[in-house]
């Protein structure tokens, strides 16, 4: 009889793995991002453990999206108060803080659970081509 393996915390190895969002579409970067973030890519996965890698995403800027998004898709946020909505365009915040597209993209693919944002802090995004990991010793991504 075999036994079903779980992955301990202690003996979870994490890599750094650089996206490049360069002419690439926004939804299906972001599903390879949140795939790698939660460890389902590897044979270890566990899904209560987190063992995904640290993932750092540049030229977010660059991303592309397609049809009419770029235009007429709006993100939607709240103060709390009564009348207290808010409707931001993708273009405006494009334009202010492009690394942000990517991350509420991915953060709407990743759990609401307490793990799902300790995963989300493993996650890196830069507006241009740089990044401050070359520490890490970062491998590229194949997508």
């Amino acid at each position: 009889m075999t036994t079903t393996y779980h992955a301990k915390p202690g003996e979870v190895e994490r890599n750094w793995i650089v996206f490049d969002a360069e002419n690439q579409i926004l939804g299906r970067l972001c599903s390879r991002i949140a795939t790698v973030l939660r460890g389902k890519h590897k044979p270890q996965y566990t899904p209560h453990i987190d063992v995904g890698d640290f993932v750092i995403v540049i030229n977010a800027e660059k991303v592309k999206l397609t049809g009419l998004k770029r235009q007429k898709k709006t993100y939607f946020k709240h103060s709390g108060y009564p009348g207290g909505e808010k409707y931001v365009p993708l273009e405006y915040i494009l334009k202010k803080h492009p690394e942000r597209i990517v991350e509420k993209a991915v953060k709407g693919m990743i759990p609401r659970t307490r793990l799902g944002r300790k995963q989300l802090k493993k996650l890196h995004v830069y507006a241009g081509p740089g990044h401050p990991h070359e520490a890490q010793q970062p491998a590229t991504a194949s997508l």
